[in-house]
């Protein structure tokens, strides 16, 4: 990174590498900083889903009590979801020349600041306008989340070890969406005035992620040559699969990300994959109960229910197995560990559709845990990815762009999509749309697969020539 590039953040810039510490003192530190930063991410991250989108927690009260109808509830959610889509690749572009250890927590203090600014400014929420465009800014400042989270995990944990790691990580949305709905719960039974005051349940979670904030402030280190260890490449003898070259120190900021980002083909790739399986993700995911309900005819609206909890539980599971995966069967091949997990989606989707509808609820609930547990795995690794496949330097913007074609394209897809499908044509059309889309999603990675295993290939190579040397 050039000096230009650190100087033009400020206070929040990546810091300059420190004083190389005595060799006697790398090993011990090293262990310690990297579990202490992996900590303050973890928590941090799941700190911004207490007050990422609270609004839905409310909903009933909100409506019940005429603050906002069914159609300004709607426009409130897609607020965030359309803001949170274009921060997490704009605030990347920052990120990845900021110090994480203030970019974090500083989106997660302003998050809780504009939460507490709906709870107790009236006129916040007085009109669905107003309302969103609060929530519009607080899903602008929960794109502050995963960027610096990426850069953390790409500058202390390598290549062949990061898959694991991420994994691990990424359950921390499920630690924090378990936490805001327990939270929630309490504090408006504690501290709320009426059946009618739903404003602890922005207003508690707030305070709660200012401590977090504080905690991975305290926690957080930028990267091993900050607090002057050598590069974590260096520490495991692990070279990465994307290494900057000589000439690019010098290059503007615009070039590093037409060169590594907009015009690799690589991360488009991946971006496109991307919006298939978060097509699959909330596809399946956001229809769980309407499918449950019409279709499987001994279910109700709890059934319904019950199978969206299990969906996200086998998420964990999922999520934690294809880490794993990737790591130890695959030896850092992303993409072979998701194309055994996307064509698993295709066969546990295909029975979700084909079962009869007078089999036992249990099945259909297995098959939900299953298509869960298998989507989530993809939905974590093509992040991992593109930090993986990207140089250090660009590694969270190329993430935040994938992220942008899911959340915006993908997302899009699974709601209005899907709806117009069933609506129009059944459900029987829809499944097969769904089933194209894991056609398509297999069809990308495999290619994505064929470059991955070519830069790693070439990776190889090098340190086996480094080594005669």
């Amino acid at each position: 990174m050039s000096d230009k590039n650190r100087a033009s953040l400020g206070v929040l810039s990546a810091p300059p590498a420190a004083a190389r510490v005595p060799e006697s003192e790398v090993e011990p530190l090293f262990k310690r900083m990297r579990r202490q930063a992996f900590l303050g991410i973890f928590f941090g991250y799941a700190g911004f889903y207490l007050i990422r989108n609270n609004v839905s927690i409310v909903s009933a009260v909100l409506k019940e009590n005429d603050v906002l109808d069914a159609l300004g509830l709607g426009i409130v959610a897609n607020a965030v979801l359309f803001s949170y889509g274009l921060s997490k690749f704009f605030m990347a572009m920052l990120s990845d020349r900021a110090n994480a250890r203030y970019f974090m927590p500083l989106g997660l203090a302003l998050s809780a600041i504009v939460n507490l600014l709906i709870a107790f400014v009236p006129v916040l929420s007085a009109s669905v306008g107003v309302f969103a465009a609060m929530m519009f800014l607080n899903g602008w400042m929960q794109g502050m989340g995963w960027p610096p989270s990426g850069r953390v995990l790409v500058h202390w944990f390598s290549t062949n070890e990061r898959g694991w790691m991420t994994s691990i990580w990424n359950c921390a949305h499920n630690v924090g969406g378990a936490g805001v709905g327990i939270l929630s719960a309490w504090a408006l039974d504690r501290f709320g005035s009426s059946d009618a005051d739903w404003t602890p349940a922005f207003w508690v979670p707030a305070l709660v992620a200012l401590v977090v904030a504080l905690f991975a402030f305290v926690t957080i280190r930028d990267r091993p040559e900050a607090v002057g260890l050598p590069t974590i490449e260096e520490y495991r003898n692990d070279p990465a699969k994307v290494e900057v070259t000589p000439d690019e120190d010098g290059m503007s900021w615009k070039e590093t990300l037409f060169k590594h980002v907009l015009t690799n083909r690589v991360i488009v790739l991946l971006a496109l994959t991307n919006v298939f399986v978060y097509t699959l993700r909330y596809g399946v995911l956001n229809w769980i109960p309407v499918y449950l309900t019409e279709q499987i005819h001994a279910a109700n609206i709890t059934d319904g229910i019950i199978g969206f909890a299990i969906y996200e539980f086998a998420g964990i599971i999922g999520t934690l197995l294809c880490g794993w995966m990737s790591d130890k069967v695959f030896k850092g091949w992303r993409s072979g560990a998701g194309l055994v997990f996307l064509a698993g989606v295709g066969v546990a989707l295909a029975l979700y559709w084909l079962v009869p509808p007078s089999a036992p609820l249990w099945i259909f609930y297995v098959l939900i845990a299953a298509i869960g547990g298998l989507i989530y795995g993809p939905v974590m690794l093509i992040g991992l990815q593109a930090i993986d496949l990207s140089p250090v330097h660009v590694a969270g913007t190329a993430a935040g762009f994938t992220g942008l074609f899911g959340y915006l394209l993908g997302a899009s897809l699974a709601s209005t999509g899907v709806g117009v499908l069933v609506k129009y044509f059944g459900w029987d059309v829809t499944f097969m749309a769904l089933l194209g889309i894991v056609v398509l999603s297999l069809v990308f990675m495999w290619i994505v697969g064929r470059d991955e295993r070519a830069m790693m290939d070439a990776r190889e190579a090098k340190l086996n020539e480094d080594t005669i040397v």
